[in-house]
């Protein structure tokens, strides 16, 4: 069914039943009521139930309305995969207030720009061993962001609140309930550009997506749900979305690490198992899963890169009750596409799916932006969960659509006459390593101030592991040389964070030009690929 523009928005997503006007503590707080001790969040060292969960968060909210925190703030947070991340969030929305992610990869350098430009009034971070961020360096990050009054850490230190302080208040907070049209989250796309795209989310627009999701996967309250990506990355959030949409468990690990994994598949028995293919590739390599018990999961879900086939098929040989699927999401949407347990194989192993419900999605020429029917093109969204646009940046936005309101996503695909689609590569140069997304220009910036380099041009290598990884490419000054070690110290001392290193290295006499002076980066990655001359690995 073809809808009309001019009413395709609110009240049709209300008519469609796609918008419910619920919050995320609407969901929380419901089933706190219905069975306050059925568990909300399962580590490996214990279990916090409904309830507990909603008055830990209530307590925090105190907190942070006792330090100032009003409806419409913004806070940061920065904190790997603990009951503390899900309290805070809860907390920050009762007020509210949005909560900004921020990843663990990330140095003083990223969270300072990114605070700034959110105009953050607190940020919450942990204070963890060879952290990016270390705690000298927490205090000094208000000096940075104007807009900034409080950092927070889970250990305090000098200048840095505590955060066990913030749940030692008794008053309840003042503050007004929010409205399922407020804002809820902030997220960035690419936050390491000098420009980054802020993608602000209403909870109609996310909570719509998960809760029509969790239908689709068939998700009750007596699920367990692990997800191996942060929860500062949407993929990550996505997945307490769609444990607290049905009142299940969220089974939580603080950080990746394929031991880590195997041992909360142990203890948790999780049902359903969200992850990126580079979490799967690494235990299976390390053989993790060898005579591991899987037969509690039914689901497994493998999205962010590229699914090779063949890690899909060898993984769901594992599992003796269970099945792998793949998604397609993005920040500006959540997900898009997935694969349903129906499927057949063919269609889950070499497909991202069809459409969410609530969801459109279409291919189109990426020249004329014509319609296709069986070509490859760019893929084109629109729906109940597509945002709005970036915050503060309107020519941004406005470039992002189609005149007709499709969402411009950059990445190429083909769909077949029922509605599976089939990703074939992307039309940007955002860099994916493992489900973590950059842009390479700041690195190409910094690279090209070093007194040894005259031409810098990073491009993605593809990797079975982690679908890519960076290699630079360079063009020396006459008499200068330079090595990978060299220029990844190089780049540590620019407080560049780790992730956006390269870990290739190959220096060219001139770089590949356009008639128009772009660097031909397809020809440096073709290069790259049929030479091993120039070239060493991380």
């Amino acid at each position: 069914m073809t809808v009309a523009m001019e009413t395709y928005g609110p009240e049709y997503f209300r008519a469609q039943g796609w918008w419910r006007d619920e919050t995320l503590n609407d969901w929380v707080g419901r089933a706190a009521r219905r069975t306050p001790d059925h568990p909300a969040l399962i580590t490996t060292d214990g279990r916090i139930s409904y309830g507990e969960m909603c008055a830990r968060a209530g307590r925090i909210a105190a907190g942070l309305s006792a330090r100032g925190i009003r409806n419409g703030d913004v806070v940061g947070v920065r904190l790997p995969n603990l009951p503390e991340f899900v309290l805070a969030w809860l907390a920050i929305n009762s007020l509210g207030a949005v909560m900004q992610t921020l990843h663990m990869a990330y140095g003083k350098r990223e969270i300072e720009r990114l605070l700034q430009h959110s105009g953050a009034r607190m940020l919450i971070a942990a204070s963890m061993p060879n952290d990016q961020l270390p705690p000298a360096e927490l205090a000094s990050i208000r000096e940075g962001v104007s807009t900034l009054q409080h950092v927070v850490a889970l250990q305090g230190t000098e200048g840095v609140l505590p955060f066990s302080s913030l749940e030692q208040a008794d008053s309840p907070p003042a503050a007004e309930a929010p409205s399922a049209s407020d804002p809820f989250l902030l997220l960035y796309t690419s936050g390491t550009t000098s420009a980054p795209k802020g993608v602000s989310v209403t909870y109609n627009h996310f909570l719509s997506n998960a809760r029509l999701a969790a239908g689709e996967f068939g998700l009750t309250a007596d699920d367990r749900i692990l997800c191996l990506a942060p929860y500062t990355h949407l993929y990550g959030l996505y997945t307490l979305q769609l444990a607290f949409s049905v009142g299940a468990a969220a089974c939580i690990r603080p950080v990746f690490t394929p031991g880590g994994c195997a041992e909360a598949i142990r203890q948790t028995c999780p049902t359903v198992m969200f992850g990126a293919p580079g979490h799967v590739a690494g235990c299976m390599q390390m053989r993790l899963f060898d005579g591991l018990d899987l037969s509690s999961i039914r689901l497994a879900v493998l999205s962010g890169t590229t699914v090779p086939p063949e890690l899909s098929a060898a993984f769901e040989h594992l599992l003796p009750n269970g099945r792998v699927a793949q998604a397609w999401g993005m920040t500006e949407l959540q997900f898009g596409s997935c694969g349903r347990l129906s499927d057949s194989r063919e269609a889950r192993f070499n497909s991202v799916g069809r459409a969410m419900p609530g969801t459109e999605l279409r291919v189109a020429d990426v020249e004329t932006g014509r319609p296709l029917s069986g070509s490859t093109g760019e893929l084109q969204v629109r729906g109940c969960s597509v945002f709005s646009g970036y915050l503060g940046n309107p020519e941004v936005t406005a470039a992002s659509f189609t005149p007709d309101g499709w969402f411009k996503t950059g990445d190429l695909a083909q769909m077949d006459q029922d509605g599976y689609v089939r990703l074939r590569g992307r039309i940007k140069e955002i860099i994916n390593r493992g489900g973590v997304k950059y842009h390479p220009g700041e690195v190409e910036a910094l690279l090209e101030v070093h007194p040894a380099v005259a031409q810098a041009a990073v491009a993605a290598i593809p990797d079975a592991t982690l679908g890519e990884r960076a290699a630079c490419f360079l063009v020396l000054k006459p008499g200068k040389s330079v090595t990978l070690d060299e220029l990844t110290l190089y780049l540590k001392e620019q407080k560049l964070a780790k992730f956006m290193w390269p870990e290739y290295l190959m220096v060219v006499p001139e770089m590949p030009m356009t008639p128009t002076r772009k660097i031909i980066k397809s020809e440096l990655v073709r290069r790259f690929e049929g030479e091993s001359q120039g070239r060493s690995a991380a």
